[in-house]
């Protein structure tokens, strides 16, 4: 009988993750760091892939794209630091590795509905004093907030959607929190954009 431990299944990549990884495919050849067979070959790979790790090597050596970290210093890890304030990050951003929130007294809201992704799993670590953080999520993103220590406040963290979305990102909410509160939403297809996190 084997004692090896079980390989831990293969995340599963959405259309979203296939169709940006086409459109850095798409940008490569327009400058020509791709040649068109090139270009057309990585794409039916791209239409075909399941997983991250089938997606991962086809951007690996132009610097974007699942699994292409290594090649984006600056997408490791990201401080934000806010005091008496509001914070708030939407659109299309770049989620780091590492996502460091150093606030005091502020209002944090990251909505992470649109970012772009470098991976699949984001470490959120929080160092906040007073004020709430908010994340808006999107469904395919599972959340683990076993790591964070909060004093003097409260939670209503939710650990995933509830409708059977396969799982795509993986969010570790870790560090302190210390009279405030944190929350998690979904932003499920049809919800209201929720408000912006107010101090206090």
């Amino acid at each position: 009988m084997s004692s090896e431990p079980a390989k831990s299944p293969a995340l599963r990549a959405s259309d979203a993750d296939r169709d940006r990884v086409i459109d850095t495919l798409r940008a490569a050849v327009t400058d020509g760091r791709l040649d068109p067979a090139e270009y057309d070959e990585r794409v039916e790979t791209a239409l075909s892939a399941r997983t991250f790790e089938a997606l991962a090597p086809l951007t690996a050596d132009l610097g974007s794209g699942p699994g292409a970290g290594s090649a984006k210093p600056a997408t490791k890890r990201i401080v934000v630091r806010q005091k008496h304030g509001v914070v708030r990050r939407d659109g299309d951003w770049i989620l780091p590795e590492r996502l460091v929130v150093r606030t005091r007294w502020s209002g944090v809201e990251l909505d992470l509905t649109q970012a772009v992704r470098t991976g699949p799993e984001l470490t959120i670590e929080l160092r906040v004093v007073g004020g709430g953080v908010v994340l808006v999520l999107a469904p395919d993103m599972v959340v683990d907030a076993n790591d964070l220590a909060i004093k003097f406040g409260a939670s209503t963290i939710i650990r995933d959607a509830g409708d059977g979305t396969p799982t795509n990102l993986r969010i570790r909410i870790v560090g302190r929190l210390k009279h405030g509160g944190v929350e998690t939403r979904f932003n499920t297809p049809g919800a209201e954009k929720p408000p912006a996190a107010a101090a206090g």
